[in-house]
């Protein structure tokens, strides 16, 4: 049986890892944090006892039944069904644009399909939709696309929305209808204990080393690496920093409630914050005299920051490229998730990947095969 590396005790590594334990191979984690479940870890506030999510909320939303299964096999999943809310010109709507928000915003009493031919008549459609503009112009018309989106977009991404690609776009639904979830997907749900606790008992088996405050070192001896970190980073930035946004976190403690919802975002361009997120709401199922908000800022990542979301913009993804002709020409290494792969991904999405990967994995060390640097293009 091969010595395994992995770099990261998100749920990238810690599923790989467990998946490939239980294969019979033995796995050491390095994770630079102090604790596991990355970006996800989540702990209890000592001046109000709320379940914070401490780097951003993360909400589980999966259409996948094998992932819904994995997952609660680890820990308690209780449903929770998302809402968002935004604040825009002094009003307060909800998100996704639906047919509430439609009515609202227009002060109209519309039914579903005249609001859909409403909003068709005002789609600006280019001859060719590139950006980010270009795709909210056809989808929602101006109006709706000032008034919640373009403002937002600067604040989030630092740029102008004609420069950002219109797949950052196509993620988000439009609805003619008054339902309100934030997310469409049959299985939603946040740990009733929270995330850190569901990662450490993926991590939990004999066949598992985990080494917390301490980096995978390239120069570590082990059969094969999985490489969940900066694939920048692993190179040693040979081909310069890929592009990242990170986030700077205003953590503030209340009495009562503050806003009465989980997420508020804040659209107007004036407002410098991108959204207030309310933990207390990510746990409908507890009761706190006290709550915690989170009011966040986005802004350029810089070397020591923690990347969240990659830009992936033209000169980002000509970098990539050349990364990704230096892994393909190294042995022994298997780029995964987030970071690895430089793309931003759901949560479940990063289950169903690192369950994909340690599948090929096993099967590639039980022949003796060469293994692939990536289970998943990066550059689709």
């Amino acid at each position: 049986m091969a010595s395994i590396g992995i770099a990261g005790a998100g749920f990238s590594g810690a599923v790989i890892a467990r998946e490939l334990a239980d294969a019979g191979h033995g796995v050491t984690v390095f994770d630079t944090r102090d604790h596991v479940a990355g970006n996800c870890h989540t702990e209890r506030d000592a001046a109000s006892d709320v379940m914070v999510h401490v780097y951003g909320p993360h909400i589980f939303h999966t259409q996948h039944e094998h992932v819904w299964e994995y997952i609660n096999r680890f820990g308690e999943m209780r449903r929770y069904n998302h809402r968002v809310k935004a604040t825009s010109g002094g009003h307060v709507y909800s998100l996704p644009v639906n047919l509430h928000t439609i009515n609202q915003f227009f002060g109209t009493t519309m039914g579903p399909a005249e609001a859909e031919a409403f909003i068709a008549a005002k789609a600006e459609r280019p001859g060719e939709i590139v950006s980010f503009e270009d795709q909210g112009l056809a989808f929602v018309g101006r109006e709706i696309y000032e008034a919640f989106l373009a403002g937002y977009t600067r604040k989030q991404w630092g740029t102008e929305p004609t420069e950002l690609p219109a797949s950052i776009l196509q993620r988000l639904p439009l609805r003619f209808n008054y339902e309100d979830s934030y997310f469409n997907h049959p299985y939603q749900a946040i740990p009733a204990a929270g995330y850190t606790p569901i990662v450490a008992a993926i991590l939990d088996h004999p066949g598992i080393e985990v080494q917390l405050s301490t980096a995978l070192q390239r120069s570590d001896s082990f059969d094969h690496v999985v490489w969940t970190g900066p694939i920048d980073a692993y190179f040693e930035f040979e081909h310069g920093r890929l592009g990242y946004r990170t986030l700077d976190f205003q953590r503030d403690v209340h009495g009562g409630d503050f806003q009465g919802c989980p997420v508020m975002n804040y659209c107007d361009p004036d407002v410098p914050y991108t959204r207030i997120t309310e933990h207390k709401h990510f746990a409908p199922w507890e009761s706190h005299e006290r709550t915690v908000t989170y009011t966040e800022f986005s802004r350029a990542a810089e070397p020591d920051d923690i990347p969240y979301y990659p830009i992936r913009l033209v000169d980002e993804k000509a970098q990539l490229r050349e990364y990704v002709e230096l892994a393909v020409a190294t042995r022994g290494v298997t780029f995964v998730g987030r970071l690895g792969t430089y793309r931003y991904l759901d949560m479940d999405v990063t289950i169903k990947e690192a369950l994909d990967a340690a599948a090929v994995l096993s099967g590639g060390l039980a022949a003796g095969d060469s293994t692939p640097a990536f289970v998943v293009d990066p550059l689709a």
